[in-house]
């Protein structure tokens, strides 16, 4: 990503209960202020920065089980 730039992660989770879906950064916290997630679960990341570099995990949980996915973001 370009520093300054918006950046959108998307993240697909179906299922029947519908999963509860979160994200997190796999070392730090996501940048306070400067992100959000929307009801399709796309995480955005406003101005990004260089430390806003790295993994990015989403998390899908229900009563039947939880699924995760890791994306990496180079800026």
């Amino acid at each position: 990503a370009v520093p300054s730039s918006t950046v959108e992660l998307g993240c697909s989770a179906r299922g029947d209960p519908a999963p509860q879906v979160q994200w997190h950064k796999e070392r730090g916290d996501l940048p306070w202020g400067r992100h959000e997630v929307d009801r399709e679960h796309t995480l955005r990341l406003y101005a990004v920065t260089p430390a806003d570099a790295g993994a990015y995990v989403c998390t899908a949980q229900s009563q039947l089980g939880t699924a995760a996915a890791t994306t990496f973001l180079h800026v």
